[in-house]
């Protein structure tokens, strides 16, 4: 696997913007790690999102996540969110657009991935399985399939929770505002549903984390409304990285597993 550092020019942000990739590369003589590279021009590619705190290095400094991908023909970016909530902040930077819009044809344009529906795919933990889930779930013609680990899956109580604080008003405008403006995951559920193939999705939650409640609230919403191809899984833990890093393995198997592994 090659990983490259990439730094490019956002023009819906106005601002130099960084992202990380794993890309597919053919070896001979590389120790540890089978060559995973066929030298396509259209490689299966999955954003992979942070969460709140973080920067687009923290999958790599945190988990094995080259290691893991390694067994896959697949391309791994891992863009610089901020802490903007992947959303159009409503005093502030548009993340949603550059997210959902820009950035992939910015990927196009620098890697060999596919722009097909069946060849794209989101993950993403905590703000990012939020991002990620938003992804499919907004661009269900765009995204396959979709993994969000200990996601902000109900944003609507996590704003409840602390209404005085100025950052989540500028990213979000209050909780009135989020079906509106495309950031309630309940009610993009109920309009993906509609799709002509909503996205597969996976959600993983530990027992113990703090998101646990809002995790369980989504699952039963989608199961209520009988989405298709989804599935939820637990198991103990807090809002931690040897969660995280266990379960983006089953993530990776859950988006690809069953179409290009070795």
């Amino acid at each position: 696997m090659a990983f490259i550092d990439c730094h490019f020019h956002s023009n819906v942000l106005g601002r130099a913007c960084s992202m990380l990739a794993i890309v597919p590369q053919r070896t001979l003589n590389q120790i540890g790690l089978d060559s995973v590279g066929s030298g396509r021009k259209n490689y299966p590619v999955l954003y992979l999102l942070h969460g709140l705190s973080d920067d687009h290095t923290i999958w790599m400094r945190r988990t094995s996540i080259e290691r893991y991908a390694a067994q896959y023909e697949l391309i791994i970016v891992m863009p610089d969110g901020g802490r903007g909530f992947y959303t159009d902040n409503v005093c502030g930077p548009r993340y949603w657009t550059m997210l959902s819009e820009e950035l992939p044809s910015i990927v196009a344009d620098l890697f060999p991935v596919s722009t097909r529906r069946e060849d794209t795919y989101a993950a993403g933990l905590s703000m990012g399985g939020y991002g990620a889930l938003k992804l499919a779930l907004r661009c269900p013609d765009r995204f396959a399939a979709a993994v969000g680990l200990s996601s902000v899956a109900d944003v609507r109580h996590w704003l409840d929770l602390q209404p005085n604080d100025p950052e989540r008003k500028w990213i979000f405008g209050g909780v009135d505002q989020l079906a509106a403006r495309g950031n309630d995951l309940f009610a993009l559920a109920d309009e993906a549903i509609r799709a002509a193939a909503p996205p597969r999705l996976l959600m993983v939650c530990g027992t113990e984390d703090g998101l646990y409640q809002g995790n369980l609230r989504l699952r039963d919403h989608l199961r209520a409304i009988g989405y298709p191809g989804f599935e939820y899984r637990e198991g103990p833990g807090t809002h931690n990285w040897g969660f995280w890093d266990t379960w983006i393995q089953a993530g990776l198997e859950f988006l690809v597993g069953g179409r290009s592994q070795k």
